[in-house]
């Protein structure tokens, strides 16, 4: 298997397979594949004979995740999968004692043996992040797996002891060696949370944190403003595909 990532701003990640190897994502999220590459579905399917479906029932009350897997049979192929909005694609290698958290839209590619289960979930009442609310994914098992975020990326290394204090929706991926919780601030104004409530995440190193610039409910929400609404368009409610995918960002 070769892994290779093109362009900077607006990157894509092709996955060359060598006839048997297989690389895994969540359904639908491939961009373009050649004909040797056959697809397979479900939960825990291509996971190194691990079930995915058990390592997100280890977490009480997690959603499961379907998969699919893409496998390269009768030769050589390549698949390729490219991130929602500009920013970077982070390959990080993944073993027991060296796991990862990122967004919940993060989690972009892997190999078989990756395990993605919800590393943490909070709802919220009003902002951008309610209905769907803020998760992070964490990735665990032992493989290689390619996380995306959006805008700019920043890294930070956070020694024993110190800690940053971040608007939940730019904490792109922390090592889970890094503690994480999500801090109420009564009587202050937030543009994510809506209110008089403010919101932040507070992590604690040890460990490296990579904060990204534009989120996608951020950006979702700024969208919303300039779009008309659908009986100004003589449309149907629903109607209209970027309308749907701001729709689908924010829940």
């Amino acid at each position: 298997m070769q892994a290779q990532i093109h362009g900077t701003t607006m990157p894509v990640l092709s996955v060359h397979l060598d006839p048997g190897e297989s690389v895994v994502a969540e359904i639908g999220e491939f961009s373009w594949m050649t004909d040797a590459i056959q697809i397979s579905t479900g939960l825990g399917t291509g996971m190194g004979g691990r079930s995915l479906a058990g390592a997100l029932d280890r977490v009480a009350g997690s959603p499961q995740l379907p998969m699919s897997t893409y496998t390269a049979q009768g030769g050589p192929g390549t698949i390729t999968f490219a991130p929602k909005v500009p920013g970077s694609i982070l390959p990080v290698d993944v073993c027991p004692g060296a796991e990862y958290l990122v967004h919940q839209h993060g989690f972009l590619a892997g190999t078989p043996g990756i395990e993605v289960s919800t590393g943490f979930q909070r709802s919220f009442r009003a902002g951008i992040f309610a209905g769907g609310g803020f998760a992070l994914r964490r990735l665990g098992g032992q493989g290689r797996a390619w996380a995306e975020l959006s805008g700019q990326v920043v890294p930070h290394d956070l020694a024993a002891g110190q800690s940053l204090r971040v608007h939940p929706g730019h904490v792109g991926m922390f090592q889970a060696s890094v503690s994480f919780q999500v801090v109420r601030v009564p009587g202050i104004t937030n543009r994510y949370f809506g209110g008089d409530t403010h919101y932040f995440a507070e992590l604690s190193g040890p460990g490296t944190v990579w904060l990204q610039s534009m989120p996608l409910p951020q950006l979702a929400a700024a969208l919303v403003a300039h779009i008309p609404a659908a009986e100004d368009r003589g449309e149907p409610v629903e109607g209209g595909l970027v309308g749907g995918m701001v729709g689908d960002v924010m829940t």
